[in-house]
């Protein structure tokens, strides 16, 4: 069974509520809420994003996720049976359902290891590195996830799931993480108690110490609050936007490489091959002499009264 990738109808309205978040915070309320180089910077990466996409998806779907789907869910007798012995799941609502939530969950697990390990930090900051928070971030995305997101999800289709169904659960998700990246909508009461809102969202791209590495679900909060990492927004706390080491460009280039180029500066600190590969793989802040600090680290000085620099 095809389906269509919901992506294909979202593009338009990505661009139509950022023409109508722009005009509205340009002529009614904040000004400074669009910054031009920035957003121009922000689409041009988004437009890139795209080409890309569409480029590896053949491979990404065709070649991972049909080739893992068909060698782990054969057809036996004319009918798709998993190398477990149960018969492969069909399209009825509550496997969409059960697809979902496997989407979301795995999406929580691709999120924070983009934000835990420093090679795949260098590809995602390119979404954190504007200092502007707004429906023109949303579509400010790094070229070089695609890659390796595939690798996260493919153990969906392994169980039994078919690639399509996956395909749209991925669309659907991405179309909710775009309607997030505002600040017009607050607090939403009951439903902050399990979705995850725009003001959770504000916690996630904010580079305030007691905010970062926060708030990485997709639709849902719950795994966050399982495991940790979620965090509330609080009003009397001015949020400070972007990262700690920015790409200071509006360059394509220069924003998509930096962190590349700064793994590699700090691979050249050491000749210890355990301290080189902590750089790639480390996560971000990590380093041989305590000269930076992850943020776990950060948390643990401020605890005991000292001060650190981000």
């Amino acid at each position: 069974m095809d389906f269509t990738n919901p992506l294909v109808y979202g593009v338009p309205c990505f661009l139509g509520l950022i023409a109508l978040e722009l005009t509205y915070s340009k002529v009614l309320d904040n000004k400074e809420l669009y910054k031009w180089k920035d957003l121009i910077s922000s689409v041009s990466l988004g437009v890139g994003s795209a080409v890309v996409a569409a480029l590896i998806k053949t491979v990404s779907i065709v070649v991972i996720f049909k080739f893992a789907y068909d060698i782990f869910n054969p057809l036996v007798d004319g009918v798709r049976t998993n190398i477990m012995g149960y018969e492969s799941f069909g399209y009825v609502w509550y496997i969409w359902v059960i697809c979902m939530l496997l989407d979301d969950f795995t999406y929580y697990w691709f999120h924070r290891q983009n934000h835990m390990v420093r090679f795949f930090w260098a590809a995602h900051i390119v979404h954190h590195s504007s200092d502007n928070f707004n429906l023109g971030t949303a579509v400010r995305n790094g070229w070089f996830t695609i890659f390796y997101k595939p690798f996260f999800y493919v153990w969906i289709v392994m169980i039994g799931f078919p690639p399509e169904m996956l395909v749209v659960c991925l669309g659907i998700e991405a179309l909710w993480q775009f309607q997030l990246h505002t600040q017009y909508v607050k607090k939403m009461g009951f439903i902050e108690k399990f979705v995850n809102t725009h003001t959770m969202h504000q916690v996630h791209h904010a580079r305030n110490i007691e905010y970062m590495d926060k708030n990485h679900g997709g639709f849902l909060n719950v795994f966050d609050r399982i495991f940790g990492t979620w965090k509330e927004l609080d009003e009397t706390i001015e949020i400070e936007y972007g990262v700690s080491t920015p790409p200071n460009s509006y360059n394509l280039y220069v924003i998509l490489t930096h962190e590349y180029k700064n793994i590699w500066e700090d691979m050249k600190k050491s000749k210890n091959w355990y301290h080189k590969l902590m750089y790639i793989f480390g996560p971000p802040g990590w380093s041989h002499d305590g000269s930076t600090l992850t943020i776990k680290q950060m948390r643990k000085e401020m605890a005991k009264g000292n001060s650190v620099e981000k």
